[in-house]
């Protein structure tokens, strides 16, 4: 008889009296004494954070969590009010709505910043000029690219957004403001001298810094952001369920449709 094939994991197993993860007895060890957002960085790091990265990363988590009537939080109600027995669908509507421009832009400032620090040829700066210099280069090659650069800009914040100085504060207070927020900050003082106005440095892309210096994988910080987001989504829901505006939302858009000639 040829032997039971063997799935390797570092993370949950169980058995009919115990349940283990990441190494840890569930009910003994971690229940009532790791926090939620601990444990996910935790599954992911597959090492248990210091209590001020748990700081850092919690305060992420809070600052996209959710965001008022965004596309991903009417995606999700207009799904709910559709298909009310499913709650499951209506999270799912509105968590795969983060992409490019609402969520992702976590992912991809992280990305964004963690390539141009890679590039660097030698040392890192250890001053704010030249961080300057550095991000002078890195916009002016991005704009000769054609490339926008994430984390600048906000459809609704347009002088500056309130989540991004308190996040580098709390980073700062921790000892982890590392090269990808310094990076960062620099983009913010020098982009206008290349781009010719100015932007705020939005909350999603500080984000994305922060969990960067971090050094959580770059690939899934787009995954942290839908994390917070489910919790908004479920509060958007609670919400829709509560004082439902799906319905007025819908009938405002198809009772004011025009028809237009396509040819026209």
């Amino acid at each position: 008889m040829s032997e039971a094939p063997s799935f390797p994991t570092s993370l949950g197993t169980s058995t009919a009296d115990e349940i283990r993860l990441l190494g840890q007895d569930l009910t003994a060890d971690l229940m009532g004494k790791v926090g939620f957002g601990e444990l996910a960085f935790w599954l992911v790091a597959l090492r248990r954070p210091t209590p001020s990265e748990v700081r850092v990363f919690e305060a992420v988590l809070v600052a996209l969590a959710d965001h008022g009537f965004t596309p991903t939080a009417i995606a999700a109600r207009l799904t709910y009010l559709s298909a009310p027995d499913s709650l499951q669908g209506a999270l799912a509507a509105g968590l795969l709505g983060g992409g490019s421009r609402f969520l992702g832009v976590t992912e991809d400032c992280g990305a964004f910043l963690h390539d141009a620090l890679e590039a660097v040829d030698g040392e890192l700066p250890d001053d704010d000029e030249g961080w300057d210099a550095l991000a002078l280069t890195v916009v002016s090659e991005a704009k000769a690219a054609k490339r926008f650069v994430p984390g600048l800009g906000h459809p609704v914040h347009k002088v500056s957004d309130p989540r991004t100085p308190v996040l580098i504060g709390i980073a700062e207070e921790e000892g982890l403001r590392g090269p990808h927020l310094k990076l960062f900050e620099a983009i913010g003082r020098v982009h206008e001298q290349v781009l010719g106005r100015r932007l705020p440095l939005n909350g999603a892309g500080v984000c994305g810094a922060a969990l960067a210096d971090l050094g959580l994988p770059i690939e899934l910080l787009r995954g942290f952001a839908l994390l917070a987001r489910a919790a908004g989504l479920l509060g958007q829901l609670a919400e829709e369920h509560r004082r439902p505006i799906g319905m007025d939302a819908y009938l405002t858009v198809d009772r004011n449709a025009v028809y237009v000639d396509p040819t026209a």
